[in-house]
């Protein structure tokens, strides 16, 4: 596992056990998360706050990373399924999930996720 893949599993492991602080320091002073939807967030409690609505808690099972060097950084492309709790409690998984990272000085700058969450949602 390369340095920044490492860093990308430390963020996921992180949010799934809801430790915000150890995932908060994953980021760059200015780094941004975009969700799907165009959903863009500076601070992770942004984020709780905008996925409070979709789901009670939500992780995800990697079945693939690549990365590659970049003109501006570090690329890591992490794939897999996301399992997890809907808000009324009915547990879902096997919802595909694509998380693209921009990584600079060791530190995540940019997160880009997509995933089919939506259309899965009361499925």
């Amino acid at each position: 596992m390369t340095e920044a893949e490492a860093l990308v599993m430390r963020l996921l492991k992180a949010l799934e056990a809801r430790d915000f602080d150890t995932a908060a320091a994953c980021f760059a002073p200015g780094g941004q998360m975009v969700f799907p939807g165009g959903a863009i967030f500076a601070t992770l409690d942004q984020l709780i706050d905008w996925a409070r609505p979709r789901y009670q808690r939500v992780a995800k099972r990697i079945e693939r990373m690549d990365t590659a060097e970049a003109a501006d950084g570090t690329v890591v492309i992490c794939q897999g399924t996301l399992h997890g709790l809907w808000p009324d409690g009915t547990p879902f998984e096997g919802i595909r999930f694509a998380d693209w990272f921009l990584i600079r000085d060791g530190l995540i700058v940019r997160q880009h996720v997509w995933n089919d969450l939506a259309e899965n949602r009361g499925a």
